[in-house]
């Protein structure tokens, strides 16, 4: 098997989980309002999940995540006074279908995306591709461990793919 460790690009491909675990955010980007679109919702409160299906537009400040539907799995406060105020953490997010993440001048793209909150780790998958600017990186999954900034590109064996990175070097001839 096949693995790149790339430093510098994937770093921003957790972005996505970043929008909904506050901490990693400094306090003014935490404290920016979720606003989350779809065609339609769902509450599972046995479940503690909340679905989001259909052109789901999810925005904190300039990080935008789109797919096809979002579930949200959290979990309740024991305290039963802070969870009629609706306090709760998030414990796993899952996108699925055409999944698009942006942040700036950083765009992953993936047919699902994962992001596992104990463990501080996004994963990208199905086609998975990530650009910043024009640098880009491809493979079957891109996993991005949040805490130790790294990220780990594997190929597809069952297509005997390769993972993909193009880097365009800075030229001083830009200048």
């Amino acid at each position: 098997m096949k693995i790149i460790h790339i430093k510098n690009i994937p770093t921003i491909l957790l972005v996505g989980c970043l929008l909904f675990s506050s901490a990693a955010f400094a306090s003014d980007k935490a404290s920016a309002p979720i606003h989350i679109e779809a065609d339609r919702m769902i509450s599972l409160e046995q479940k503690n999940s909340v679905v989001f299906l259909g052109n789901v537009d999810a925005k904190q400040g300039d990080l935008t995540i789109r797919c096809e539907e979002m579930t949200v799995y959290y979990t309740q406060d024991k305290n039963k006074k802070k969870a009629r105020s609706g306090s709760s953490e998030v414990k796993k997010l899952i996108c699925r279908k055409n999944v698009e993440i942006t942040q700036g001048d950083w765009l992953g793209t993936g047919n699902r995306m994962d992001y596992l909150s104990k463990d501080r780790k996004m994963i990208l998958s199905g086609n998975a591709k990530a650009w910043q600017g024009p640098n880009m990186v491809s493979g079957k999954t891109i996993t991005y461990y949040l805490d130790e900034k790294r990220s780990i590109v594997e190929q597809d064996k069952k297509k005997s793919g390769r993972v993909t990175a193009v880097i365009h070097p800075e030229s001083d001839a830009k200048k």
